[in-house]
């Protein structure tokens, strides 16, 4: 894949991740006493699960939005996203809670997306570009 496709795509990537995981986030903080009865899922774990995400976001959105993508950035973004997921599918495993189908979907439907935005990312960041005499950027 040429440089201004690969840059491009994991801009994309991570863009998508921002967007999506802020939507989500917002989705938990607003919604998580009505969510907590359709999904079976505590509310303070929505509440605070959404409030996560929020400084994560604007992570994800700053390394998104710079000139250069800095390789260090970019592989905590992908690690958080491996995390996430399998947190996801513990938490379902734990028998600390009691979701609904819907919750289980829910939970299970989300750990996937997430796990294919880092799948995503990943792939974005597999041919690192030399960048300037600092180091490698991806990007620039």
């Amino acid at each position: 894949m040429p440089h201004d496709q690969s840059f491009a795509f994991l801009r994309r990537a991570l863009l998508l991740d921002a967007t999506a995981s802020g939507a989500t986030g917002l989705l938990l903080i607003a919604g998580a006493g009505l969510l907590e009865g359709l999904l079976g899922l505590p509310a303070a774990i929505l509440r605070g699960a959404g409030l996560l995400l929020l400084p994560y976001v604007a992570c994800v959105a700053f390394t998104g939005t710079r000139a250069a993508l800095a390789p260090p950035a970019v592989r905590a973004i992908i690690a958080a996203n491996l995390l996430w997921a399998a947190a996801s599918v513990a938490l379902l495993a734990s028998g600390w809670v009691a979701p609904t189908a819907l919750g289980y979907a829910f939970v299970i439907a989300q750990a996937a997306v997430v796990a294919l935005l880092g799948e995503l990312q990943y792939v974005g960041v597999r041919r690192p570009v030399a960048g300037p005499k600092r180091g490698v950027s991806y990007g620039g």
